[in-house]
C-alpha cells in the first residue's frame, strides 16, 4: 500500500480548543492530527459540494423546467421510486 506524501503544518489553536479535542481524541482513541485531518477534509468537501449545489441552481435559474415539462419529470420521478419499493 502506498501511503500519500504528507506535509507537516503548524496551526495555532487557543486551549480551549485544544482541550475539546484532547477530549474528542481520546474518546475516539484517536491522534489530534487525525481528527484535524478528518476536519479539514470535512470543511473542504462541504465547500465542494456546495459550489455544485449553486452551480445546478444557477443552471436552472438559466435554463428554468417549466409547466408540463417539470410535471411530466416530477411525475416519472414519484413513479420510479415507487416501482422500487419491494411491497
Amino acid at each position: 500500500m502506498v501511503m500519500a506524501r504528507r506535509t507537516q503544518t503548524l496551526v495555532q489553536l487557543t486551549d480551549e480548543l485544544v482541550a475539546l479535542l484532547d477530549e474528542r481524541a481520546a474518546r475516539q482513541r484517536r491522534s489530534r492530527s487525525d481528527l484535524i485531518r478528518e476536519a479539514i477534509e470535512s470543511f473542504l468537501g462541504n465547500d465542494a459540494e456546495a459550489h455544485v449545489s449553486r452551480q445546478i441552481v444557477a443552471g436552472y435559474e438559466r435554463i428554468p423546467q417549466e409547466g408540463d415539462d417539470l410535471e411530466s419529470w416530477t411525475r416519472r420521478g414519484a413513479l420510479d421510486l415507487i416501482e422500487e419499493e419491494p411491497w
